[in-house]
């Protein structure tokens, strides 16, 4: 089990540096997805630590986007995060060229890292398919739904296709293979992304 820092540490340190509700509810949702894999992959043990890089792994997009994941150790580091965890946090923009220009290095290793990688962007793609549908949810949307958004180039264009699939490649697994698991993993977490979200607007 690795050392890290609590998830209350973690939530402020991440309070700190984003205020926009949007980049909160995607913290909540790749933490509760990550953790979701954790459980999956056997990795049970640490699905704490899974969860926590999945919150904090975007803690500098909202203050420092031309900086993503450049800007993130120097944050990470006053907050008392380990070295472990940042290199983790820093792997899901591996090979990406940021607005300043720099392309991240730092390489994806783990599973877990490579899952974060591969899932991210997906999770928005994911929920921005979910709030086209009538129920608004993940619960009740099919694999064959999903697929056809995904095909739409114009849909969700932010949420980069070649970064998805370079991360199912990474991992090993075909994208449908992907898409099903994280479907899965953000259907199995709604509840509990929506209670937390709901906690914070209150």
């Amino acid at each position: 089990m690795k050392e890290h820092i609590s998830r209350e540490d973690a939530l402020a340190l991440l309070k700190k540096y984003n205020k926009d509700p949007f980049h909160i509810q995607h913290a909540y949702t790749v933490e509760a997805v990550m953790k979701w894999y954790a459980e999956q992959l056997g990795y049970g043990e640490d699905a704490e630590y899974w969860g926590l890089v999945g919150l904090l792994h975007d803690i500098d997009f909202e203050l420092y986007p031309a900086e993503h994941c450049l800007k993130a150790p120097e944050l990470l580091r006053a907050g008392g995060v380990g070295e472990d965890m940042i290199h983790a946090v820093c792997s899901h923009g591996y090979g990406i060229t940021v607005e300043c220009g720099k392309t991240i290095d730092v390489e994806p290793v783990h599973e877990m890292e490579k899952v974060l990688f591969a899932a991210d962007e997906l999770t928005g793609l994911i929920w921005a398919a979910a709030l086209m549908r009538p129920s608004k949810s993940t619960k009740d949307m099919e694999l064959k739904s999903l697929k056809k958004k995904y095909k739409s180039k114009g849909f969700a264009a932010g949420c980069s296709r070649e970064v998805i699939e370079r991360g199912a490649e990474q991992l090993g697994w075909s994208l449908d293979d992907l898409l099903t698991k994280t479907l899965a993993a953000m259907a199995a977490t709604e509840d509990t992304i929506q209670a937390e979200i709901t906690e914070v607007a209150s």
